[in-house]
């Protein structure tokens, strides 16, 4: 049986998808970006807190650093939005979770990363 050119490209979405339900995202589609009819592995909430925390490694690599208490504005925004939505106020769109999953998933590698450097130091004395 001959494979269409389309099946190892579901094999990986399909792998992926499971990936996204194992990091603990509901993937729900109504909250998830689409790209030509397949849905993103992980909410539009949870794929912006993965660019988040990459953001926050290469700040980091290259030697930016954001004070404490932006990086809790940050994520304080993102449990707003979602506190704001879970009570029924307002509904939240996808851009917006996109962009407070952004600054939540920064602002908390960015305190991870602080308190680990801190740790170090306290360490290495």
């Amino acid at each position: 049986m001959k494979k269409n050119k389309y099946y190892y490209l579901r094999l990986i979405w399909v792998k992926s998808m499971h990936i996204g339900e194992q990091l603990g995202c509901h993937q729900l589609s109504e909250r998830s970006f689409f790209f030509r009819q397949y849905q993103f592995p992980v909410c539009a909430r949870c794929c912006g807190v993965l660019v988040g925390e990459i953001s926050a490694i290469i700040m980091l690599i290259l030697g930016f650093k954001t004070p404490i208490y932006i990086d809790i504005i940050f994520m304080s925004l993102m449990f707003i939005d979602w506190f704001i939505q879970f009570i029924g106020v307002i509904e939240s769109n996808n851009v917006r979770r996109l962009l407070t999953g952004i600054l939540g998933g920064y602002g908390c590698w960015s305190i991870f990363f602080k308190v680990i450097i801190f740790i170090f130091s306290l360490l290495i004395k």
